[in-house]
């Protein structure tokens, strides 16, 4: 039997800050990780560079039952520390769009600072270790399978369901339920959307076609880039809409936004009367997109085009009315909406109140960002905040 001050379930990146922070404090933290390595889904991240953070964290893009749940953690350890934790290390990086910040390099230059401060704590990282059955008596009791462990703070950081092929399990949220804690409903977050098979007849020869794109769900709406897939819609524009879409309702889609296409269209059946309804729009839209829209045209040049027509094309052009039938689920969803209701846990700490010592930080709460580094602060920020308290 193996004894510690904390123990912390899962190693990335919420449970390697908070075990680091609990290590620099005194604590001794045992780290445990089923897979072979320490933070995978860092690894992959960003394109292998890791969108670690956003210059733009603000608590209004956090999903959550309770939005007001983050702001403790997100005010008391912010992206600007982060940022400076990183450059301290060395490491360079740069700012893409949207405040997004990106390794120069490679995300595993993140995952390596995380693994030194480990050390330099005194952490001892558990790796390729199974967690079996978690008991409380006067202390938390991990079975394992390389023998029990037992502590007086347990730290739940094992992430959500999203990319089981990374490893998760949702244990997290069975250990919840455990302890009578309650649970938001899950459902994938930043993930592709499908339709059926008729709406892929019209979609599916759109395939590989990407452009930027204003999508809206009700009164959110985000203008990124948009990708047509085999299986429906996908890219920045998509993935962030998708975390507000419920089964059954439509999303509107501009493919033209900043743009007038009826007032151009006019313009163009005004100056060049002669030119096709497909080369008009091509001005605008990748040709493929382009021939679809004018499939509506009738024969002939825009000149033989009447404005009513021309404003049709424009409406689909602008507001683009499409149900989706779902979404690829948590084989490719970058994130799990729901979680651990904040209502059971104390916003500074990451207590579940009434059950002394345990806490719940990271994906596996009721917490989601959008794309673009944020939930990547929400690891840092709920990690280092229960770290200072365990």
């Amino acid at each position: 039997m193996q004894r510690f001050d904390v123990i912390v379930l899962g190693a990335g990146a919420a449970g390697m800050f908070c075990a680091i922070e609990a290590g620099r404090r005194g604590r001794r933290v045992a780290l445990l990780e089923h897979a072979r390595n320490p933070g995978e889904k860092i690894r992959i991240s960003g394109g292998g560079r890791c969108n670690f953070t956003n210059l733009d964290i603000r608590p209004e893009r956090f999903l959550s039952r309770n939005p007001r749940f983050a702001l403790s953690a997100l005010g008391r350890y912010t992206q600007h520390d982060f940022i400076a934790r990183v450059s301290a290390a060395g490491i360079s990086w740069h700012e893409k769009t949207l405040g997004q910040l990106f390794c120069d390099g490679s995300a595993r230059e993140i995952i390596a600072m995380l693994r030194a401060d480990l050390a330099a704590a005194g952490v001892e990282l558990f790796l390729s270790t199974e967690i079996g059955a978690v008991s409380h008596g006067a202390e938390f009791r991990v079975d394992t399978g390389s023998g029990a462990m037992m502590a007086p703070r347990l730290v739940v950081a094992t992430g959500g369901k999203s990319i089981p092929k990374m490893g998760a399990t949702g244990i997290g949220y069975r250990i919840a339920a455990q302890f009578g804690v309650p649970v938001i409903e899950t459902r994938p977050g930043l993930v592709p959307l499908t339709f059926t098979s008729a709406q892929l007849e019209v979609l599916r020869p759109l395939a590989g076609v990407g452009l930027g794109a204003q999508v809206r769900c009700g009164a959110v709406s985000f203008e990124e880039g948009l990708l047509f897939t085999h299986r429906g819609l996908s890219g920045p524009s998509i993935l962030q809409i998708s975390s507000y879409w419920r089964e059954g309702e439509e999303i509107s889609v501009n493919l033209a936004p900043g743009l007038d296409m009826g007032a151009w269209l006019l313009a163009q059946k005004r100056a060049q009367g002669r030119q096709a309804p497909t080369t008009a729009l091509a001005a605008h839209l990748p040709d493929k997109l382009a021939r679809l829209v004018a499939a509506q045209a009738r024969p002939g040049n825009l000149a033989d085009q009447p404005a009513k027509l021309l404003g049709e094309m424009a409406a689909q052009c602008h507001d683009w009315h499409l149900r989706p039938a779902g979404t690829e689920g948590y084989r490719t969803a970058e994130v799990t909406l729901g979680g651990v209701d904040t209502r059971a846990l104390d916003a500074r700490s990451f207590e579940v109140r009434g059950v002394r010592g345990l806490h719940f930080i990271g994906e596996v709460v009721d917490v989601t960002g959008w794309l673009g580094g944020y939930n990547f602060q929400w690891a840092w920020s709920s990690g280092w905040a229960a770290g200072q308290a365990v």
